[in-house]
């Protein structure tokens, strides 16, 4: 059964759309869906000129001239974390609760800087907005993203879950690093922008608990903010990928490997539904990167049957190899995460010809 959600009015849109005049590059502030900042991923315009975002991998990238940068930020919680990386450098931010105002870069030398913000944290840990963003000097050029464009739709391990995991410390959202997940890693060595379509604990037909009434990711995959109870939408046509993997059937598979006929029906309608919103796109389906033995083997089959029943040369099956993470979690490490690059993009590569 699947979840229904109202949604907010709230147009969900993405990279390249201008909704608000540009600033002066005189102008010691500007919203942060002025065009001065560059966005990859999926966001949520709001009225104010801000942008809201919740899946992590979100990214805004904003150049300029002077010695210092700021933000204008809120956060529905406690849970939020970004990566901000000045001129190559990144540290670790964690944003409060409610409206605030973040220093992202002082006591620079006067001069061009660039600056990076990566949302670290998932979508069940809460949704954040940067608003604006004030400088002491001029605004620069917004950076341009390549120009291949990659979908990866998973859940936690595509999400980059406890990828910085610390002995003695309990998990939790400060351990996630999308940065090294194996998706953006691949995206870096393909040189392509990528969106990572991702819940923690969700599958394709059941969560880790085995619940079907919560969202799985036929439900966030046509979502800009998969929030609860409300959610906005995302309108495929705001980005079109070139290439989509698949890497789902970790959590469908902790209580038990699923009915055959049940899961390949329901992937089935899944790749159906991406070969109709994305014609442009070639559609790679695999395992993830922690099943192994029995289950990674049922869910090996489920994806070769769903390739077979759906006879589109545009849809293929990859293998992965399952990792075992570490005595402190589950999750593929760092270096993990690095093999899964190696193992997946020999495959991708000779799928798009890239």
């Amino acid at each position: 059964m699947r979840l229904r959600l109202a949604v907010a009015p709230i147009m969900a849109l993405l990279i390249t759309m201008t909704a608000w005049p540009p600033a002066s590059a005189a102008a010691a502030t500007i919203v942060a869906a002025d065009p001065h900042v560059t966005r990859m991923g999926r966001v949520a315009l709001e009225v104010d000129g801000g942008v809201r975002f919740s899946y992590p991998g979100v990214s805004f990238y904003v150049n300029f001239e002077g010695t210092r940068l700021g933000a204008t930020a809120q956060a529905s919680g406690d849970q939020t974390y970004l990566d901000v990386i000045v001129d190559g450098a990144a540290r670790k931010v964690r944003l409060a609760a409610g409206r605030q105002t973040v220093v992202l870069a002082d006591g620079l030398a006067a001069g061009k800087h660039t600056v990076e913000i990566v949302n670290r944290s998932e979508t069940w840990q809460g949704n954040a907005a940067l608003l604006a963003f004030d400088t002491d000097g001029t605004w620069q050029p917004a950076p341009a993203l390549p120009a291949r464009k990659l979908l990866l739709l998973g859940d936690s391990v595509t999400c980059g879950a406890s990828i910085d995991r610390v002995a003695g410390e309990k998990s939790g959202a400060s351990w996630a690093n999308p940065r090294a997940s194996y998706g953006m890693l691949m995206a870096q060595r393909l040189n392509a922008q990528v969106q990572l379509v991702c819940y923690g604990g969700r599958g394709l037909i059941r969560t880790w608990e085995g619940k079907t009434n919560e969202l799985n990711l036929a439900d966030y995959y046509n979502m800009a903010l998969p929030t609860q109870p409300t959610a906005v939408p995302w309108d495929q046509g705001d980005y079109r990928p070139d290439a989509i993997l698949v890497a789902i059937g970790t959590n469908d598979m902790t209580v038990g490997i699923p009915d055959r006929e049940q899961y390949v029906s329901a992937y089935v309608s899944l790749v159906r539904m991406l070969l109709k919103d994305h014609p442009q796109a070639q559609i790679m389906l695999t395992e993830g990167g922690i099943l192994r033995d029995e289950k990674q083997a049922a869910l090996r089959s489920y994806i070769v049957e769903t390739v077979r029943r759906v006879g589109d040369p545009r849809v293929h099956a990859i293998a992965s190899t399952g990792y075992p993470g570490d005595a402190l979690d589950g999750h593929p490490t760092r270096e993990q995460n690095v093999n899964i690059v190696n193992d997946l993009l020999p495959q991708v590569r000779a799928v798009m010809r890239w």
